[in-house]
């Protein structure tokens, strides 16, 4: 077997889905990342990694040497390299296996290998879910429809966070916890989020006024930025509809899945086959 053979095979195995070796690769792949998450997290438990320090410092090298020489092959292999190491895979197949080695010269660097887990989104490719990410692209878009509400939304709430903030370091000041503008606003948008830490609270009746009504502003903005994606999606969910007319009546709104036209009872072409396509437009016979 040559090196082009070779690297084709690796390619079919690690790449590819189509063949049961790529499927069984795939999967022992994700089984490696939840496995080497797991002992990452067990590690932050005094009980346990005081009493098997050694192996989880052994299991940590294990699978980080697995990642790195599966990377290897995945540039040896990969028809495109540079298309593949600026991809998001490939981007997130490099940044998983570098914390084990800033763990030599920064304490806790390998923490940070909880990012791992990013890696199984690739179970979305392996069970064929891929057809599925078309409803997550509708949510996407219905998020970047409404970017500039939220914006407009955010910055009222930002001025809002520091008249208040500003309010409340002149009425309480330093001697109540309130020792600087920052830090008030700090408090603001803590109380406008209902989260209420306690860590900062008025001890004047002023203040407490000028919470309360920091708290009820809180209240009524706060089902603010669901409305707004909450009425984008639902017509980005009308728009996504009309993409699918009947081919006898020429009628949109159908849902994706619809065998019949709910205006003629006409057969609809549906999209099983290919669900991220939309069925012919034209009339039937």
């Amino acid at each position: 077997m040559d090196k082009q053979q070779l690297r084709e095979q690796l390619y079919r195995v690690i790449f590819g889905t189509d063949t049961k070796a790529g499927q069984r690769f795939d999967i022992f792949l994700i089984y490696a990342i939840l496995i080497s998450v797991l002992a990452v997290i067990l590690t932050t438990v005094e009980t346990l990694s005081s009493r098997y320090a050694l192996l989880f410092f052994s299991v940590e090298w294990f699978f980080t040497a697995l990642f790195t020489v599966e990377y290897g092959l995945r540039i040896f292999c990969s028809p495109n390299r540079r298309k593949y190491l600026f991809s998001f895979y490939g981007l997130i197949d490099l940044v998983s296996i570098i914390p084990s080695y800033l763990a030599l010269f920064f304490t806790g660097a390998h923490y940070l290998l909880i990012i791992r887990l990013l890696r199984v989104l690739r179970v979305f490719r392996v069970l064929r879910l891929v057809r599925y990410l078309s409803e997550a692209d509708v949510l996407m878009r219905s998020i970047r429809q409404a970017r500039r509400k939220i914006f407009i939304f955010f910055s009222c709430v930002l001025v809002l966070s520091t008249l208040f903030g500003c309010l409340m370091y002149v009425v309480e000041g330093p001697a109540n916890g309130f020792t600087s503008i920052p830090k008030s606003i700090y408090w603001t948008i803590v109380t406008l989020t209902t989260v209420g830490y306690g860590d900062i609270t008025p001890h004047t009746v002023s203040g407490q006024i000028i919470a309360t009504l920091a708290m009820l502003t809180g209240y009524s903005i706060i089902a603010i930025p669901t409305g707004i994606i909450t009425a984008e999606l639902a017509g980005e969910m009308q728009r996504e509809k009309s993409l699918y007319p009947c081919p006898n009546c020429v009628k949109a709104g159908h849902d994706r899945d619809a065998s019949f036209c709910k205006w003629c009872g006409a057969g609809l072409a549906t999209s099983d086959s290919n669900p991220d396509s939309p069925p012919s437009t034209g009339r039937g016979g």
